[in-house]
């Protein structure tokens, strides 16, 4: 079963000694089974390697550890960028079960680069066309409430249009310019269930009248650092996302939240990595993404609604980045879920964590 996974996978001993690799693994060293098995983990990466320090924790702590955007630096596998998860195994103290998953652009698009550089890329536009575009406009829609008052009947449709049309661009533009605003957000303890459930009544209340909500909370989850109105607003677009994915007879949309041990990511141009700890899950049961969409699923202007604008998944990648989050998915028929990983309130320098 081991060799059917596209996961590299390792069982190390209490001595850090490689007992078991799976076929993903032997590709992934170039090397055997039968030269792996026997090893030790330094005789295969570096000692000061991200890959041991993170064995060596999870030995420490006896709890699972899973950590995106490590670097993987040696003479069998080269340059590579994996997510590491490792677990220790409960009927052999000391043991670990390590895998490795190679991170390439195919695969988790939802990772915190790829949604700061849709956001980076929306926030350029929004500038430019708020300079470019929304000043011109005002002064066609200008011309055309002058020829309007001299024009006939007939004329005064053509008229009517320009000034709808110019009116319908400056409304997009007006929405591209909240990517504009680089200031960080508000810092304030924020409890995610009260935002949750906000969300949920707006819902109910309005565009998910016809479907049906459960949810699944961890009542003791720490506070969010962050901004209230923007959680919301980054909740209320992935629930209505849900909704309308949702099918019209049975639809049903799970909101979840819970707390996951050992999930840290990079900051960019420091070496420093920031615990996710806090997780919140969307889920609905339509159809699923489709395929040729999800690599570009939180870029700008990419959208499957016939009248959507493709801004709202760019929008919630913007300020979950600014929140310093993640957010992933992973799509099948009948089970789309979007999950967005935030950190926790520190108190007195320290995380404060869920009893």
């Amino acid at each position: 079963m081991l060799n059917t996974l596209p996961t590299a996978v390792m069982v190390l001993d209490d001595d850090g000694v490689i007992r078991e690799v799976n076929t993903a693994c032997e590709h992934l060293f170039e090397l055997g089974s039968g030269h792996l098995c026997g090893m030790g983990l330094t005789e295969l990466l570096p000692a000061d390697s991200p890959v041991v320090g993170l064995v060596q924790q999870v030995r420490d702590e006896a709890y699972g550890v899973s950590e995106h955007g490590v670097t993987l630096d040696s003479p069998r596998t080269g340059l590579r960028t994996v997510t590491v998860q490792a677990t220790p195994v409960a009927e052999r103290r000391g043991w670990v079960v390590l895998a490795l998953v190679e991170q390439t652009l195919a695969i988790r698009i939802g990772q915190q680069m790829g949604h700061r550089n849709a956001a980076r890329s929306v926030s350029a536009m929004s500038a430019l066309l708020a300079h470019e575009i929304k000043n011109p406009l005002s002064g066609i829609r200008g011309a055309a409430q002058l020829l309007e008052q001299s024009s006939g009947e007939e004329d005064r449709v053509l008229t009517r249009l320009i000034m709808d049309e110019a009116d319908r661009i400056v409304k997009l533009v007006e929405r591209m310019e909240v990517f504009s605003d680089t200031r960080p957000p508000v810092r304030e303890p924020v409890n995610i269930h009260q935002v949750m459930e906000h969300v949920r009544r707006i819902a109910e209340s309005g565009f998910g009248r016809a479907v049906r909500f459960t949810e699944h909370y961890d009542p003791s989850l720490p506070p969010v650092p962050g901004d209230r109105d923007q959680l919301v607003q980054v909740f209320l677009n992935l629930v209505k996302n849900a909704v309308e994915a949702a099918p019209e007879q049975g639809g049903e949309v799970i909101l979840s939240t819970g707390y996951q041990h050992g999930v840290r990511v990079a900051v960019p141009g420091s070496r420093t990595r920031m615990n996710l700890p806090l997780v919140v899950s969307v889920q609905d049961n339509g159809e699923g993404i489709p395929d040729d969409l999800r690599p570009h699923l939180f870029d700008p202007f990419v959208t499957t609604k016939p009248k959507g604008s493709g801004l709202g998944l760019a929008l919630v990648a913007k300020i979950v980045n600014d929140h310093g989050g993640i957010i992933e998915f992973d799509s099948q028929p009948r089970r789309t879920v979007f999950k967005v990983m935030l950190p926790i309130l520190r108190i007195g320098g320290r995380e404060r964590k869920s009893r």
